[in-house]
């Protein structure tokens, strides 16, 4: 039992839970300069029972603010530390103009590589629709999504939820983490156990998600 030395760009399911308890193990250990919640693991049930060896990462409940400038901000009074406002922010705390995004990474067998689910809603709960998604991205999300082969967005059903959820298509994952663990100059099992951060580094672009730096670095 143990991760994968991940020298194609893939990684085993073994190796993907070894990431994940890193990653939130991490997060939990490091500052970050935008209020966000934690990573947190949730194990899939079968037959009623979690799985031990199933699961997926889940970042939910993370507020953006929906282009307000800072003036705005200021005028509308009521406003504490976690208003941030900026291209590419992310705010954890509620007002009426924002989207609530959940974010989940869940491991794909056929690819043998993580993937990135994530769902947008209004703060009265109604899903926001691809185009409201794409409408608040940021502007290097855009970019990303415009310019890079891999980063596109579709909508499938959620493998563990059975519901549509928007997803970026991982068909170029393996290939590009390659080249990107190639340049890192760690062993193999700290490759596995960095693989996460490694990868969001650069999903979170392309969904607007920002990760902190500190994310890649050893405890």
């Amino acid at each position: 039992m143990g991760g994968s030395p991940v020298l194609d760009g893939t990684l085993s399911l073994d190796g993907f839970n070894a990431s994940a308890m890193a990653l939130v193990k991490r997060w939990k250990e490091i500052e970050v300069s935008d209020p966000l919640p934690d990573w947190t693991w949730k194990p899939c049930c079968k037959m009623g029972v979690p799985s031990e060896v199933e699961g997926y990462l889940a970042l939910e409940g993370v507020y953006r603010s929906c282009g307000e400038s800072q003036e705005q901000i200021e005028e509308r009074g009521n406003f504490d530390d976690a208003d941030i406002v900026g291209d590419d922010t992310w705010v954890q705390s509620s007002s009426d103009n924002v989207h609530v995004y959940d974010f989940h990474v869940v491991y794909s067998f056929s690819y043998k590589v993580p993937v990135l689910y994530f769902q947008g809603h209004h703060a009265g709960g109604q899903l926001l629709t691809l185009d409201e998604v794409k409408e608040r991205l940021p502007s290097h999300s855009l970019k990303v999504l415009s310019e890079s082969k891999w980063a596109f967005i579709t909508q499938e059903e959620h493998p563990h939820l059975s519901r549509p959820w928007f997803t970026l298509h991982p068909c170029g994952t393996r290939d590009w983490m390659k080249l990107l663990l190639e340049e890192t100059e760690v062993a193999d099992k700290e490759q596995s156990l960095q693989y996460l951060p490694a990868w969001l580094s650069v999903v979170g672009q392309a969904a607007g998600l920002k990760i902190p730096l500190d994310l890649h670095c050893s405890s």
